[in-house]
């Protein structure tokens, strides 16, 4: 079932743009927060609170399977070491 059919739009422009930085490399320190700012405009905070949500959000899953789940397994052993 895709998400027209839950009655769910597809992922916004902004959704997709925020799945397209992560699947990127950064060079060093500072680089990702600054293509935040400068790519996106947003603060780094609002960016990983929309990343954590779309990594719930199975229109990101199945718009970006490899990058979500990478995410997801990230996200997870970081919760376990807690």
């Amino acid at each position: 079932m895709d998400a027209s059919e839950m009655g769910r739009p597809p992922l916004g422009e902004r959704e997709q743009a925020v799945l397209a930085l992560e699947r990127r490399g950064f060079p060093g320190p500072g680089a990702k927060e600054r293509a935040i700012r400068e790519e996106l405009g947003l603060a780094p905070v609002r960016y990983y609170q929309l990343l954590n949500a779309l990594l719930d959000d199975t229109r990101a899953l199945a718009h970006d399977p490899v990058t979500v789940n990478r995410l997801r397994r990230i996200r997870d052993a970081r919760r376990a070491e807690r």
